[in-house]
């Protein structure tokens, strides 16, 4: 098996555990694209669906929230359901302009393929590993999301 630090490009040398990040978030949303595909969904849809099926009637807003799209994604996507038929939208009853979001019989449908699907994804990216290593993995997974948000809040404008 080859080297994984030799693939890299000389420019990532320095920057070796951001480009494993980036090539492992590139493979794994590629799976997940193509496992996705086979229920006519695109990614980030089965995100917001699996919002709703913890609690179905959230505000677009709330949505945004619970997801960490921007609004112009969330939007789209919300959109691109509606259109397939998986959810509704509808003014908000306290709040004209607020969007409240509900999922349709055919979008709670997809509950347990959406759950099939997870499993299955985790299953293939787990393979080989030990207990301890996804859990490491995991831990130190989340630890560098906290460490890139927290430094994108701090970061100065421009930088």
């Amino acid at each position: 098996m080859t080297d994984p630090a030799s693939r890299h490009p000389s420019t990532a040398r320095e920057g070796r555990l951001s480009y494993a990040i980036f090539q492992l978030a590139r493979a794994h949303r590629g799976h997940a694209a193509a496992m996705l595909r086979t229920m006519n969904l695109h990614p980030g849809q089965e995100l917001l669906l699996m919002q709703l099926f913890d609690r179905d009637g959230q505000t677009q807003s709330e949505l945004l929230d619970s997801v960490g799209l921007d609004h112009s994604t969330v939007s789209k996507a919300l959109r691109r359901m509606q259109d397939a038929g998986l959810l509704t939208r509808e003014p908000a009853a306290h709040d004209r302009r607020a969007m409240v979001v509900r999922l349709t019989d055919t979008g709670r449908a997809l509950r347990e393929p959406i759950a099939d699907m997870w499993r299955t994804l985790e299953e293939i990216s787990v393979q080989g590993l030990t207990a301890e290593q996804i859990e490491a993995f995991t831990t130190t997974a989340y630890a560098i999301e906290q460490s890139v948000k927290d430094r994108g809040r701090k970061a100065p404008p421009g930088q």
